[in-house]
């Protein structure tokens, strides 16, 4: 699956990523604490998603 592509990672146990969307350009924002994640689209000041420019 090459759809999304990790842009940025951060942490061991407290983990923080960046992934973009390959299709769509947006990005995403996952974090893991243990066994607990989630998974969101990364906003700008503005409150819209953050897009990849092509």
């Amino acid at each position: 699956m090459n759809r999304f592509q990790k842009v940025y990672t951060q942490g061991t146990i407290d983990v923080m990523e960046i992934w973009a969307d390959t299709e769509t350009g947006v990005h995403y924002v996952f974090h893991r604490n243990g066994s607990a994640a989630g998974f969101t689209p990364l906003l700008g000041p503005d409150g819209k998603p953050v897009i990849a420019s092509k």
